[in-house]
């Protein structure tokens, strides 16, 4: 059985890599919180240097809606990876996903609401 920091240190390795393949740029920092059934999912500098470019040229309302339309279709399409890699690491199936980013700072909210709260055991203190 996993510690919590073995399976927060786990989700961040695995999204990270699915980041890097799947959107073509991994996060340049990256948290995971798992708090109950929740599991919480930060990541700081993910906007592609296209995505900041259209952010910048179009309208700024419609650049935002535009990348956030195209950010939460990709996470969509892309959630039986995201579910799998989740639940292979916790071992317990994901219901809901939640997503949003922030086209100003560049930071990315991936939160999963899990069938029930993951067990792990205590890490060793010294």
């Amino acid at each position: 059985m996993k510690t919590l920091g073995e399976i927060e240190a786990a989700v961040c390795q695995g999204v990270s890599q699915f980041e890097q393949e799947f959107m073509g740029r991994g996060p340049k920092d990256i948290r995971a919180h798992l708090i109950g059934d929740l599991l919480v999912i930060r990541m700081q500098g993910v906007l592609t240097a296209a995505e900041q470019h259209l952010v910048k040229t179009l309208p700024e309302e419609k650049g935002r809606d535009l990348l956030k339309q195209v950010r939460s279709q990709l996470i969509e399409v892309a959630r039986p990876k995201l579910d799998a890699l989740v639940e292979g690491i916790t071992g317990i199936k994901p219901i809901s996903l939640h997503h949003d980013i922030s086209t100003l700072t560049g930071e990315e909210i991936v939160i999963f609401t899990l069938t029930e709260a993951p067990r792990y055991r205590d890490s060793k203190k010294k």
